[in-house]
């Protein structure tokens, strides 16, 4: 009895004095992750590592005196705890776990995580290889391990989250209740740009200072470039304000620094200064442009104030605003005003010019109002204003642009009773000679068609006069043709031209002989003016007189017509024993067509629109002279003569149909002529020569989806001689002689696209999949073209840029042998346009009775070439055939370096003019880190 006593009471004292050291908390392979929670608020919510519960019952009476007495110890250091973490000020609780194993020191109040640690703190979260958090002093330490034994790469380095902002960095020391830490070799992002710096300090409001930073916008971990920062302060979401700072590239210091500076990293809007940029101008001198303000409004609108000025006297102002609101309306508006002077004052070459700009953009969301549409594009510009902006000078689409175009409209209808109301602005404006035609407003009226006599509630077959289709259409406009300087010195009433026209046209479709579709229609006309203009002879001046009476004036007309169309087809069996069974069938489709079109003479007297005056001149002679006093008006007058014509048309179509090779059961069908079209028409109303020229036109498609296409015309009526040997057309037709028709000459365009995947496709290569694959991409594969620009291969420019995380992820592309395929995207485009027609100004050859023929010919070629990745070249030029030279030539090199982008573009004559520029690819750097070099207007390159 004794013994067991001494060897409880030895127990006892072993026990204790583990319990005064400390104890682990152990995470083998295969069990949970180990999370424990520390508050100060509630003593209910404390929680420090337990001691692991057990089963007493099935212990002895010793085991279970060992067991409560840990269970008192183990209490007491908690309450111990309690009390000094309350002491620490801890306003939330903090979370931490551990992967591989969580170390508790009693005395020290130290907690050690090893193994992919986190510890969580309000909105902080850290995580790292290992972490050391002193729980009395609210301190967390954390540190990555060496990778190797080589200790000089760490693995599991830290990484601290605050809120939205990431910080990754070697070593990290935080304070919980003080928000400030210290970290070391520390790496962030800031939206576009990389900051790191050695060490680093983190206040208590989340600004950190840097010390030996860098400052950069690649992404690569050995950048291309960055600003090197001496010091510098970080305000999270804001900015970055740094002292002394200077360049590097390709880690050569380059001696380009600046005393100090900032980099503003809002994601809302901001105001702030533009700065300007600088350079030369042969006739303007020195200038500073595109310098100014930028107003943040709101987030519905901004504005931005530019201006430019040059040594020797001339300047400019823009304003230019952005506007958006969401589900309504989006658009902007540019209001520019220049005052350029060139040459010396009080030199005869020293001139002054005042020119203005206003662009306005407006589109409304097609969810604001499905009932109402409000939408603007306008561009107008005085017609100096181009050749006085620097940034036109190097456009030449912008410079060869002869007219501008603007318009204005508004639209509602109204789906209940089918009507639509609209009204437009429209300005075309033509730079060559400062003419502009406005229209301001022009309002139309339409109602759908709709069938009066349709009965609600219909009973049996359709009736005849069921079909009858009305329609309402109605127009008024106010427009004016006059030069620039005079636009605003023009009168509303003497010099704008108004009227409104109603139009009613009934319509109906019929089927005769349930073949035959015919289509009677009928068109009324009608026209209301506000003034007409009376004309007489003055026989003292000898001059037209005209007397403008303003009033209501009615000027209307009719016509009507009836077309018939039908298809007749043919089909035609081979003989299987000649041609095998591989034609099934070949069919001809045939469309005839005739139009009736009659309209009676407005030209009688009855109808009042046209007068004669009596004209006498200075000899004596007297003639009547016929005008209409509605000629001038907005909606002119109707045409005089009786009008009547019969219009004919012959289309053919011929198919064939063929076994396929693919499927036994299936057939193709193979186009041999798509289409070939005759046209003729005959003038009932006309005296001499009623018959019209022949006009044909013929498609085929026969290779690949390429499409043929020709058109030309034959003249009907051949030359005579008149009494002094000249050549006229007569009233004798050519077919009177024995011929089909003059040919008068034709005309054919089209354009094709070469590229790598068309050339295997020519030499039996490449595979139909890839085929399908780029035709998704262009429709118009191998399709004509007449423009040429529309056949520059996409590919070549959307492969220029891609995702740089996706070029650094994906793996190179192998062919079968297991090399790398090679790949240099190019495509070339030739355009060829010719043109045949009889040259009347030649030499006529009487005995063949025919003039000689003229050729005009047009060559167009562009191309683009991807050398590499980041290498694209491209061209554009012609050949002018009339003079025998290369029409205008542009040719262009991008180099896209990562970080920067570097272009380099040449223009030859008429608009000779050449472009550097390379410059940061961020737009937080795109206008500081930039260098261009361009040719001015007056000093460029002279091409020989």
């Amino acid at each position: 009895m004794r013994s067991k006593f001494l060897i409880l009471i030895f127990l006892l004292v072993v026990t204790c004095m583990l319990a005064g050291n400390s104890f682990v908390v152990q995470k083998r392979k295969g069990q949970n992750k180990k999370q424990d929670t520390i508050s100060s608020k509630d003593s209910n919510k404390v929680a420090l590592p337990p001691v692991s519960p057990v089963d007493t019952t099935a212990l002895d009476s010793l085991q279970r005196a060992i067991y409560q007495y840990n269970k008192h110890i183990d209490d007491s250091i908690r309450l111990d705890s309690i009390n000094k973490t309350k002491a620490t000020g801890i306003d939330a609780p903090v979370t931490y776990q551990a992967n591989d194993s969580l170390v508790y020191d009693a005395y020290t109040k130290k907690a050690y995580l090893y193994g992919s640690s986190q510890v969580k703190y309000e909105k902080m979260d850290l995580t790292s290889e290992k972490i050391n958090m002193s729980l009395d002093s609210s301190l967390v330490h954390a540190t990555g391990v060496y990778a190797d034994t080589t200790n000089t790469k760490l693995k599991g380095t830290p990484v601290f989250k605050m809120g939205s902002d990431t910080y990754d960095n070697d070593t990290i020391a935080f304070n919980f209740k003080s928000k400030k830490g210290l970290i070391t070799n520390v790496h962030t992002k800031q939206q576009e740009g990389f900051l790191s710096s050695k060490i680093a300090k983190r206040d208590g409001k989340g600004d950190i200072y840097l010390e030996h930073g860098r400052y950069t916008t690649c992404d690569k971990d050995c950048p291309d470039f960055y600003i090197a920062l001496s010091r510098a302060k970080v305000r999270t979401g804001k900015d970055v304000v740094f002292g002394p700072a200077y360049l590097v590239v390709a880690d050569v210091p380059l001696p380009l620094a600046i005393p100090y500076g900032f980099f503003p990293f809002t994601k809302s809007y901001s105001s702030g200064f533009i700065m300007p940029t600088y350079g030369d101008e042969s006739t303007r001198g020195f200038y500073l442009r595109d310098g100014g303000y930028y107003f943040a409004a709101s987030d519905k609108w901004d504005l931005k104030l530019l201006g430019e000025i040059y040594t020797k006297g001339s300047w400019g102002l823009s304003a230019a605003s952005n506007y958006r609101k969401r589900y309504k309306y989006s658009g902007s508006v540019l209001v520019a005003y220049q005052d350029t002077k060139t040459g010396d004052k009080g030199l005869p070459d020293y001139t002054r010019q005042k020119s203005y700009k206003v662009q306005w953009s407006h589109r409304q969301d097609s969810k604001a109002n499905p009932f109402s549409n409000l939408s603007a594009s306008v561009n107008f510009a005085s017609s100096s204003y181009e050749r006085n902006n620097l940034n036109s000078l190097y456009n030449p689409q912008t410079l060869s642009q002869s007219t501008r175009t603007s318009s204005v409209s508004w639209g509602t209808s109204f789906s209940s009773i089918g009507m639509t109301l609209s009204s437009t602005m429209n300005l075309t404006q033509n730079m060559r000679d400062s003419s502009i035609a406005i229209t301001l407003p022009d309002l139309n009226v339409s109602i759908s068609r709709f069938y009066p006599f349709k009965r609600k509630h219909a009973a049996g077959k359709e009736r005849w006069y069921e079909k009858i289709a009305v329609s309402y259409t109605g127009q008024m406009s106010n427009s004016i043709t006059t030069k620039e300087d005079r636009l605003f010195h023009s009168s509303l009433i003497k010099d704008w031209r108004n009227g409104i026209q109603h139009s009613i046209p009934i319509n109906a479709n019929f089927t005769l002989f349930k073949f035959i579709n015919v289509n009677p229609s009928f068109n009324f006309v009608d026209r209301m003016y506000s003034n007409k203009v009376t004309r007489s002879w003055n026989a003292v001046t000898q001059k037209e007189v005209a007397d403008t009476t303003y009033g209501f004036h009615n000027v209307y007309n009719w016509s009507m017509s009836l077309s018939m169309s039908t298809k007749l087809y043919g089909f035609y069996v081979p003989n299987r024993k000649i041609f095998g069974d591989k034609i099934r069938a070949i069919r001809h489709v045939v469309t005839p067509s005739v139009s009736l079109n009659y309209a009676p003479d407005f030209g009688t007297a009855r109808y009042g629109y046209y007068q004669t005056y009596q004209k006498t001149d200075a000899a004596g002679n007297v003639s009547l002279v016929e005008y209409s006093p509605y000629k001038d008006n907005i909606y002119g007058v109707p045409g005089r003569g009786r009008t009547g014509s019969i219009s004919m048309s012959l289309d053919n179509n011929i198919e064939m149909k063929v076994k396929s090779d693919k499927d036994t059961t299936g057939v193709k069908k193979i186009s041999i002529i798509d289409a070939f079209g005759l046209g003729m028409s005959y003038n009932m109303a006309a005296k001499d020569r009623p018959w019209s020229d022949l006009s044909m036109n013929i498609r085929l498609k026969w290779w690949k989806g390429y499409t043929f296409n020709m058109n030309a015309v034959f003249a009907t009526y051949a030359y005579e001689l008149d009494a002094s040997g000249h050549p006229y057309v007569g009233t004798h037709t050519e077919w009177g002689k024995g011929r089909f028709g003059r040919f008068q000459g034709m005309s054919q365009n089209f354009s094709y696209t070469l590229t790598p995947e068309k050339i295997k496709r020519l030499f039996g290569g490449g595979s139909d999949t890839d085929d399908k694959k780029r035709s998704k991409k262009n429709q118009d594969d191998d399709g004509i073209d007449t423009d040429i620009e529309s056949n520059v291969d996409e590919n070549l420019v959307k492969g220029q840029r891609k995702v740089r995380g996706e070029e650094q992820n994906a793996k190179a592309e192998t062919d079968n042998d297991g090399y790398m395929k090679f790949s240099m995207p190019w495509s070339l485009t030739f355009g060829y346009g010719i043109t045949m027609r009889e040259n009347t100004s030649g030499r006529f050859n009487t005995k063949t009775m025919r003039y000689p023929y003229k050729f005009s010919q047009t060559l167009n070629v562009s191309g683009s070439l991807r050398l590499s990745e980041g290498w694209n070249i491209s061209f554009s030029s012609g050949y002018d055939f009339e003079n025998h030279a290369l029409s205008m030539t542009t040719a262009s090199l991008q180099r896209d370096l990562h970080c920067f982008n570097m272009s380099c573009s040449v223009v030859l004559a008429p608009y000779t003019s050449y472009n550097f520029t390379f410059r940061c690819n961020a737009s937080t750097l795109t206008d500081a880190l930039k260098y261009d070099k361009r040719s001015g207007y007056t000093n460029a390159v002279q091409w020989y």
